[in-house]
């Protein structure tokens, strides 16, 4: 279990928007420590520049690599290994779900992004519990 006030999240989201409103939903849920990139490669670099990572939220559609293969990468670094990743993502039909589950992930929490239960759900995910919610 990780306290919302001493978690590290990394947010990796290509969408401007979505990056400002998970960024403040992810404070309103007490997380002090938000890093946050556009990209795949981005994040991984600043991933490794960081203390720790406790949690990545990864979306999906991203340029350059979409995220099934930013979440390979993440799976084989030595330091990222451990970070529970969360599929944050408008792919919410239930193959998409399923192909997450598949694919490695430890949660999935759809788009658009539910206002009210978003801080809920990442307290809960750094408490460790599971967290697949598409809708």
């Amino acid at each position: 279990m990780i306290h919302p006030e001493d978690a590290y999240v990394l947010l990796i989201e290509d969408d401007p928007n979505n990056l400002l409103i998970a960024t403040d939903l992810l404070r309103i849920a007490g997380v002090k420590y938000i890093n946050a990139r556009a990209s795949g490669r981005q994040g991984i670099k600043l991933a490794e520049s960081m203390p720790q990572v406790d949690l990545i939220l990864l979306d999906i559609q991203l340029p350059y690599e979409d995220g099934y293969t930013i979440l390979k990468q993440i799976r084989s670094h030595p330091m990222l290994n451990a970070a529970r990743v969360v599929a944050l993502t408008a792919n919410v039909l239930p193959l998409d779900e399923a192909q997450a589950r598949a694919a490695g992930f430890d949660g999935f929490i759809g788009k658009p992004i539910d206002f009210d239960r978003f801080p809920n759900q990442i307290q809960a995910l750094l408490r460790g519990e599971q967290v697949w919610q598409p809708r």
